[in-house]
């Protein structure tokens, strides 16, 4: 950028002979008021980094590379330097060892369960080699000091953060941050979240609704159920695309590894392909030629001999065979990369299978994906508000945020007020479960099942030991910032946790999401529920690797509009039972997380202007006895992920809150 330099009252420097130094430039946080004092700082040309922070007072931080001269200048634009930033050196560094400035992002305390922490974010211009510790004073002349750790992403230097939130005998007062170098800064610890407060609920209100995990089929009649009960209240809307089905198509492996042939059905599993047997045999007899028969569900595979009577058929002479001849339900495939030089041996009859190990009871056939549409005014005339969950499967308490929340609007409207606020303000479209394939997956066969049950792997990678290792995670399928316009953080790799699918939208599951917004222009929020790590999050939520080239950042406004919706929502989770949503895991996915290439917050945002929130339900879980955090898991035990989904149930009903604001703005 240009660099401007102000002009000030005093008279210009007679010229000086000989070489002179140009004044030194500093890098410092500059301080102002709004949105309209940081577009006359820009219009101005001052050299501005793209580090652009709004506070939670309505103010805007940004970094600027400043002469001491512009300061005045900078003043009559509205801008000030930061509290706790050191004016711009008037001489420049004399050495290497000078100290380092210290920019002091935020510091705050909470309490939870009785006790204090305090949390503590700062940079330096020196960067990751910097070493930062942070001194605290509080209550009853507590004090304590803690080391700050540099956080860097893809090469680029993000700043320095307590590990975790550290425990304080009392609440902390001040911090001061300080550098090996010499740099220090100052700051006043403020509280968090420091949001608005919940509504108040009158007496009477009822919440408490899950008492189990619930796989996809439970899922779908609570909300039919609710439906059923409150016909003036809801509807239910039927996704157009149907999924895969919890469904696969049986197999079987003849031989021992790496002698041994895949067989697989043509017919899923449970459309007739568990009904199949083979076996492969020896003709007892010498000169016999390779033969393959197919008598009604079995298929008998003879192998040729020689003069001996020796069986010599190979593993690849074998598959050519079964896949040339008329009559198998069966494609037979190499195991993984073998060449399939070695000769195969008899089989006795094995059946094939699917592997799927849900009861009989469990569908087989493509899921209809269902939606409960809440409000007393469905017509697309309120402000929409989506909730969505399990678009990874192994998330078991994400949906019950969703059913919890559902069960409070519809069985309190009568008997509370500030409910009956929310349906009469917004619509709600609550999905608890965007990946009811996988999700049956997760709960009957593989309980760390992420992704959807689609397989894109070519036979050599689709033996039956791997399947665990199939599908496409939902959330790096949609069509914005995805690995398929060049962005980080999903992958090509069919047996990827994070594998993308072939395509943007390949799945049905990415596609409904898509059409909701689509069909239903009036949803201006969405939240996407996910587990775990006690993460509140929103886009830009990928990056480029090269440079770190993010989506495009909201502007200052947007962004205090979301960091003060999340700071309100996230009051309502700690009032649920203390836990607390830590303040350097609220912000932009790529600032505290990592970046997820094709994520769906991200498509609805910048496609449709729709704010759309992550959450990662399930915050740790503080040790007094060892001192350290604990994280939760994807299925805790019931009791703790009961009490994430009363939190996070409260923390979606806060949303709606905010989203019955909207039109008011």
């Amino acid at each position: 950028m240009v660099l401007t330099t102000f002009l000030t009252t005093e008279p210009s420097a007679p010229a000086v002979a000989g070489p002179t130094d140009p004044e030194p430039a500093s890098l410092v946080v500059l301080s102002v008021p709004d949105q309209a004092a940081l577009k006359r700082l820009v219009a101005s040309g001052t050299d501005l980094t793209a580090r652009v922070r709004p506070q939670a007072d309505g103010s805007i931080q940004v970094d600027a590379v400043v002469r001491p001269s512009e300061l005045a200048g900078l003043r009559s634009l509205g801008a000030t330097l930061a509290p706790g930033t050191p004016p711009p050196a008037k001489k420049a560094p004399q050495s290497s060892a000078a100290p380092d400035q210290i920019v002091i992002e935020r510091a705050v305390w909470y309490e939870s369960g009785g006790r204090y922490f305090l949390s503590v974010e700062a940079s330096s211009n020196a960067g990751a080699a910097a070493t930062l510790s942070v001194d605290w004073k509080g209550k009853k002349g507590t004090s304590g000091q803690a080391r700050l750790y540099a956080y860097e992403d893809a090469g680029v230097y993000l700043g320095h953060e307590v590990g975790g939130p550290v425990l304080t005998e009392q609440q902390p007062f001040w911090v001061t941050v300080t550098s090996a170098s010499g740099g220090t800064a100052q700051a006043k610890v403020t509280r968090w979240p420091g949001g608005e407060r919940p509504d108040r609920h009158g007496p009477g209100y009822e919440k408490d609704f899950v008492s189990q995990y619930m796989p996809p089929a439970q899922l779908n009649e609570r909300i039919k159920s609710l439906h059923r009960r409150y016909p003036k209240l809801t509807d239910l809307v039927e996704l157009p695309n149907l999924t895969n089905g919890y469904r696969r198509h049986a197999m079987a492996l003849l031989g021992t590894p790496p002698n041994a042939v895949v067989l697989t059905s043509y017919a899923y599993g449970s459309e007739g392909g568990n009904d199949l047997s083979a076996e492969v045999v020896t003709p007892g007899a010498p000169n016999r030629p390779l033969t393959v028969h197919a008598n009604g569900k079995q298929l008998t595979i003879s192998l040729a001999t020689d003069g001996s009577g020796t069986p010599t058929s190979t593993v690849a002479q074998v598959v050519a065979a079964v896949n040339a001849a008329n009559g198998p339900r069966v494609r037979a495939s190499l195991y993984r990369t073998d060449p399939g030089a070695g000769i195969l041996e008899p089989v006795p009859l094995t059946q094939l299978t699917d592997y799927l190990k849900a009861p009989a009871d469990v569908s087989r056939k493509p899921a209809r994906v269902l939606v409960l549409r809440i409000g007393v005014h469905r017509d697309g005339s309120r402000t929409g508000v989506l909730a969505y969950a399990q678009e990874h499967a192994r998330e078991w308490v994400t949906p019950l945020v969703t059913v919890e929340a559902a069960e409070r609007l519809l069985r309190n409207y009568d008997n509370d007020r500030a409910t009956r606020r929310l349906l009469r303000e917004t619509e709600v479209f609550i999905v608890p479960t965007v990946n009811p394939d996988g999700a049956n997956y997760s709960f009957y066969d593989y309980n760390f099942q992420r992704r959807n049950m689609r397989n894109y792997c070519p036979a050599s990678r689709s033996d039956p030991a791997q399947r665990d290792s199939w599908g496409v995670d939902i959330n790096r399928n949609y069509a914005v910032g995805s690995l398929h316009d060049g962005y980080f953080g999903a992958s090509s790799d069919c047996q990827s946790a994070t594998h993308a699918g072939p395509a943007e939208h390949s799945e049905p599951e990415s596609r409904n999401v898509i059409w909701l917004a689509q069909k239903f222009r009036n949803i201006k929020f969405a939240l996407n529920v996910h587990s775990y790590g006690g993460y509140f999050m929103w886009p830009p939520g990928s990056y480029k690797l090269d440079g770190r080239v993010t989506l495009p950042r909201p502007t200052p406004e947007q962004e205090a509009y979301f960091l003060r919706s999340a700071r309100t929502i996230e009051e309502a989770i700690a009032a649920e039972r203390g836990t607390v949503t830590w303040p350097q895991k609220t912000g932009p996915v790529t600032d505290v997380l990592y970046s997820a290439a094709g994520n769906s917050a991200d498509e609805l945002w910048y496609d449709f202007g729709i704010f759309g929130w992550d959450f990662e339900v399930g915050n740790d879980i503080y040790d007094a006895a060892t001192g350290r955090w604990q994280p939760v898991g994807f299925q805790p035990p019931f009791e703790e992920g009961h009490a994430e989904a009363m939190e996070f149930a409260s923390g979606l009903i806060s949303l709606i809150g905010v989203a019955a604001d909207y039109r008011k703005r």
